[in-house]
């Protein structure tokens, strides 16, 4: 049977089912004349769950994966629903005739466009537990941060106001398993506003990074980090006392290779790099930067991403003296980020030119400080000769082993020098490359710095 077709029949299946479930619990609460009035019965003894073993499709394979009860695959449902058939969730809308008002046991919320009703964790406890507090609180359980529904980041809990109760949250399906429960596929998160980092993806290898041995061993720790499963800390007797994350600094002059080498070490383990785009992290509007970068680990949480920072004294820059509001909310600012980077259970790497401008606190907390120095002669020469492995493309004047010696560029710059070259090559309509034209492309490249040749 084709996987969506498969899958459709399954989603009918449990959408008609859950359909019946809904209806209960209103005959049950509302006490209508119908088979369902005694309250006392659980709503599982009622409408007890379809069989949906026999499906191979992508729904039911998540329900098998995480073991699922009756509870969670009502609430995985109800997440679900509006995506599916948001019709089913009318009856949600009832309006209380003496209050004039919806009722506030059902909870739910109205979006701005949809016209239907869009659940809350206070629905998901009227359809589950009804009056009754015990079953509320085993409901409550359900949401708390060691379920699998947010370590594995299936929902999403949008509590709008400080101070409200925690049902109030709004519920929703993630992006990402609302894709895989439609269609089986894991899709990586997209740039945009709601997720401000970009995936990082490299063609390059180890052997075309020229690092110091020092350096190399650094990254080396980190890889041996991110290749051991989780229980070697707990072998090691390690797991109470040493928090599951790493956490690295990167710094060094502009071009020294750390954007490449966080591109490596994902690419050396099988994991995703995400490089965060702090100009739409950072917000000047009180709490919205907080709120970009929780988004940004939310999502990061449960995925063994490796999370890379960029240009990071931007946004993990010195605390000051706060003498006014502005600088207690850098502060705040500042002290959030640490929170959540010391927290995360995976690699953060956090890359910067100017060391000295990263707050202490964060210094404190990294396990390695890794300096990227310029490359001496000898490992400029390597990168030369690693660019242009053609040796056909080579003419007979150049040198690299004299403009190696002779001038001094990072691994980012010679690049530059070898694109400029090698255009300038075909509009003097050669098949290879002279030693002028590299010398006139480090020219280009000291003017940037203020330098002539």
């Amino acid at each position: 049977m084709e996987v969506k077709h498969a899958n459709s029949e399954c989603l009918e299946l449990e959408i008609k089912w859950f359909a019946q479930v809904c209806e209960a619990r209103f005959d049950l609460y509302f006490k209508q004349d119908s088979d369902t009035q005694n309250v006392a019965l659980d709503i599982e003894e009622i409408c007890p769950a379809p069989d949906i073993g026999g499906f191979d499709a992508p729904y039911a394979n998540i329900v098998r994966e995480y073991h699922m009860d009756f509870s969670e695959r009502i609430i995985l449902m109800l997440a679900f629903i509006p995506h599916l058939r948001p019709q089913v969730l009318d009856m949600f809308m009832l309006q209380n005739s003496v209050l004039a008002r919806p009722y506030s046991e059902i909870g739910g919320y109205r979006g701005k466009n949809h016209m239907g009703f869009l659940p809350s964790c206070e629905t998901a406890a009227f359809i589950l537990a009804g009056t009754d507090l015990s079953r509320r609180f085993r409901v409550l359980e359900l949401f708390q941060d060691n379920h699998f529904f947010a370590h594995a980041g299936i929902l999403k809990l949008d509590h709008q106001s400080a101070g409200e109760p925690f049902f109030s949250a709004a519920l929703s399906l993630s992006n990402e398993y609302l894709q895989r429960l439609s269609d089986g596929e894991i899709h990586k998160p997209d740039f945009n506003t709601h997720f401000p980092a970009k995936l990082m993806k490299t063609q390059l290898a180890w052997e075309n990074l020229v690092l110091n041995p020092e350096v190399m061993d650094e990254v080396q720790n980190i890889v041996t980090w991110l290749q051991r499963p989780p229980q070697w800390m707990k072998d090691w007797g390690l797991d109470k006392s040493v928090k599951p994350g790493y956490r690295s600094l990167f710094y060094g002059p502009p071009g020294t290779g750390k954007t490449l080498t966080a591109s490596l070490i994902g690419k050396a383990v099988g994991r995703d790099v995400y490089r965060i785009d702090l100009s739409m992290l950072v917000s000047k509007y009180i709490g919205e930067t907080e709120k970009n970068l929780a988004g940004v680990f939310d999502q990061a949480q449960s995925k063994n991403w490796i999370l890379f920072f960029d240009e990071a004294d931007a946004l993990f820059g010195k605390r000051t003296q706060t003498s006014s509001s502005n600088d207690r909310h850098a502060n705040q600012e500042i002290s959030y980020l640490l929170q959540r980077v010391e927290d995360f259970p995976g690699v953060v790497i956090l890359a910067t030119n100017l060391k000295a401008n990263i707050d202490t606190a964060f210094a404190r907390r990294f396990q390695s400080e890794v300096y990227f120095a310029m490359p001496d002669p000898v490992q400029r020469q390597r990168l030369w000769r690693g660019m242009f492995m053609q040796s056909e493309r080579i003419g007979p004047d150049v040198d690299f082993q004299s403009i190696s010696e002779t001038y001094e560029l990072s691994g980012g710059a010679l690049l530059n020098v070898a694109r400029y070259a090698a255009i300038r090559a075909v509009r003097n309509q050669r098949e290879y490359l002279s030693q002028e034209d590299l010398i006139a492309g480090i020219g280009r490249e000291l003017m940037k710095d203020g330098k002539t040749l």
